[in-house]
């Protein structure tokens, strides 16, 4: 197996733009190889968690939200942003309580993805909470609208199965889930 790492170096990097939500930079770049990349675009993130949350009954707990970069409104797990300094399980838990009011289970980290490794600085931990249960009322941000949903087994597959999940991040871990089971 190789291990040679095959880094690019970066001979100059410039912010394009510094936002809460939005941090773009150019890097030029060299490759191994010796040729020159003198634009390379790079989106700086924080880190992202989702929760396969399962109840004691043994239901999926989904949220459903529209999302305007696709201009549809999709099922998705419990999902957000690592606040700086945060452990990802515990941004993971109080996403969870936030979006949904359930806590508690057992939590184990089930995947670590990247949305888009070649352009994109963050890591998505996606966790598997099984157990949840109710222990207060959602408690939203001003601009987060989302409904709250408890499905069974099959119904999840049969979104799987039929694009009823389109975030790839949130896909691949319940297939995971089904591959395993």
């Amino acid at each position: 197996m190789e291990t040679d790492d095959r880094k690019w170096e970066v001979l100059k990097s410039e912010y394009l733009i510094r936002r809460p939500w939005l941090t773009a930079r150019r890097d030029h770049v060299k490759l191994p190889t010796g040729a020159e990349i003198p634009e390379y675009y790079i989106l700086e993130y924080p880190d992202w968690v989702n929760v396969i949350a399962i109840t004691k009954e043994g239901k999926f707990l989904l949220v459903r939200q529209y999302r305007h970069g696709i201009q549809e409104t999709r099922y998705e797990l419990c999902a957000g942003v690592c606040e700086k300094g945060e452990d990802p399980l515990l941004s993971a838990q109080r996403e969870l309580y936030e979006e949904t009011g359930y806590g508690k289970g057992e939590w184990t980290l089930w995947m670590t993805l990247s949305a888009n490794a070649s352009t994109m600085t963050n890591l998505t931990h996606c966790y598997l909470a099984v157990g949840v249960e109710p222990v207060s009322t959602q408690h939203l941000e001003e601009t987060e609208d989302l409904s709250i949903h408890l499905l069974e087994e099959e119904e999840v597959k049969a979104l799987l199965q039929n694009d009823g999940v389109r975030q790839s991040l949130m896909a691949a871990p319940l297939w995971k889930y089904f591959a395993l089971k």
